[in-house]
C-alpha cells in the first residue's frame, strides 16, 4: 500500500509499505480518508527528528522511518476481536495519543501527561497519510451523519484548541483576545465564539488575518500597525480583556497577552514556544493574572467534540484552505505550509486519491 514515510530532515517519501494486515483484539483496521498536517509535523520535516523516535520507543517501540499523519479521519474496513462500539463500514476520528495507564499521571486521568506517551502518526508503526491503518479501538469515535469526512480529521486540532479555551475559563459575554491565526488560534476563536464570547485575533500574516476575517467572529487586528493592548484596554473601559489565547508561540505576542489581560484574567499559552520568551513576572502578580500552559487535550474529549462539530454545528471546516492528494503531500503541504511567502493555513491530505 502506498503511504507518507518520514526518515528525516526535508526527507518525506510518498512510497509503497507492508500493508498493515488484520487487525488484533482490541485494534481496528482503517481506511484513512482525510489527514490534516499539524504544526508538530512541519517542526519534524523542517529540522526533525524531535518527537519522531530514532531509537525504540519505550512505550510500543516505534523508531524511524515513521508514517506520517494524526490527525485523520477513516473508514473501518476490520474490527478485531472483542471490539464492540463500531464496525466495517463505520466512519471515525482518531484520537492519536497513546498513553501507558499506569504511571503517577495517568493513574490520575491526565493520560496526555503520560511519561511514557507515543502518538500515532508521530511514535506508533501507523498514520494517517497512508492507504491503510491499524489503531487502538479505544481510540475511535463514530462520526454522526451531520458530520463530514473531512470535518473528521479536524477533530484533534479542535480539540487542541478547546482546552486552551476552557483552561482560560471562557465564559459566555467574555472579552476574549485569540494572538494568532494559525490552524489552532483560527478554531480557537471559532469555539470562543460558539460559547458566548467576544472574539478580537491579533495576526501579523496577511493570509491568516484574511482567513481569521472569513471566519466572522470578531475583530481582527494587525500588530504591526495597531497596539493590540492598548485597543483592546479602549474597547474595555479600561479593563482589558477576560482571557487571552496565546496561539502563536511568539514571545511578542506573550507579552501582549500580559498586557492586554484584566486584573484576575487568565491566559491560556496554547502555542508552542520553540525557543525562550521573556515577560514581566511582576505583572501577573500585581494583577493577579493566571499564566497556564495547555498540552494536547484531555484524552476523552473526543465525543463532546464530535457532537460539537456533528450536532451543534461548529464549523471548524471553515479553517480549511487546500484539499491535497497524497502524492502532492510535500511540494503542495509541508513545502507551501513552511514558506513564508505561502498562502495555505490548513492543509488536508486526501489518502484516498493516491488509490
Amino acid at each position: 500500500m502506498k503511504a507518507a514515510v518520514f526518515y528525516g530532515d526535508h526527507d518525506i517519501r510518498v512510497e509503497q509499505v507492508a500493508d498493515p494486515g488484520p487487525p488484533g483484539p482490541g485494534q481496528v483496521l482503517l481506511r484513512p480518508l482525510w489527514c490534516g498536517i499539524c504544526g508538530t509535523d512541519l517542526h519534524e520535516y523542517a529540522v526533525g527528528p524531535i518527537v519522531i523516535p530514532e531509537q525504540p520507543h519505550r512505550l510500543n517501540g516505534a523508531q524511524l522511518p515513521q508514517v506520517l499523519g494524526h490527525e485523520f479521519s477513516g473508514e473501518v474496513l476490520e474490527v478485531g476481536a472483542g471490539v464492540t462500539h463500531v464496525r466495517a463500514g463505520d466512519r471515525v476520528s482518531v484520537m492519536p495519543l497513546l498513553f501507558c495507564g499506569t504511571c503517577y499521571y495517568c493513574r490520575r486521568g491526565l493520560n496526555h501527561l503520560c511519561v511514557s506517551m507515543a502518538c500515532i502518526g508521530l511514535s506508533f508503526e501507523w498514520g494517517g497519510i497512508a492507504e491503510r491503518a491499524v489503531v487502538p479501538a479505544s481510540h475511535v469515535t463514530p462520526l454522526p451523519e451531520t458530520m463530514t469526512d473531512l470535518q473528521g480529521a479536524l477533530v484533534e486540532p479542535t480539540a487542541v484548541a478547546a482546552y486552551g479555551v476552557d483552561v482560560a475559563g471562557v465564559r459566555p459575554g467574555d472579552l476574549v483576545l485569540v494572538t494568532g491565526a494559525g490552524p489552532i488560534g483560527a478554531l480557537a476563536a471559532l469555539y470562543a465564539a460558539s460559547l458566548g464570547a467576544r472574539v478580537v485575533v491579533s495576526e501579523v500574516n496577511p493570509v491568516r488575518a484574511e482567513l481569521a476575517r472569513s471566519l466572522d467572529v470578531g475583530e481582527v487586528l494587525d500588530p504591526r500597525e495597531v497596539d493590540v493592548a492598548a485597543w483592546v484596554q479602549d474597547q474595555s473601559e479600561g479593563i482589558g480583556a477576560d482571557a487571552v489565547i496565546e496561539c502563536s508561540g511568539n514571545e511578542r505576542a506573550l507579552q501582549t497577552a500580559v498586557d492586554a489581560v484584566r486584573s484576575a484574567g487568565r491566559i491560556s499559552q496554547t502555542g508552542l514556544h520553540t525557543k525562550a520568551a521573556s515577560i514581566e513576572p511582576m505583572k501577573l502578580s500585581e494583577h493577579d493574572i493566571t499564566l497556564t500552559g495547555t498540552w494536547c487535550y484531555p484524552v476523552t474529549d473526543w465525543p463532546r467534540i464530535v457532537d460539537l462539530i456533528g450536532r451543534r454545528g461548529l464549523p471548524v471546516e471553515q479553517v480549511v484552505t487546500a484539499q491535497v492528494p497524497m502524492d502532492d503531500v510535500v511540494a503542495k503541504g509541508f513545502e507551501v505550509l513552511l514558506d513564508p511567502a505561502g498562502d495555505q493555513v490548513k492543509v488536508l491530505i486526501d489518502a484516498g486519491a493516491a488509490e
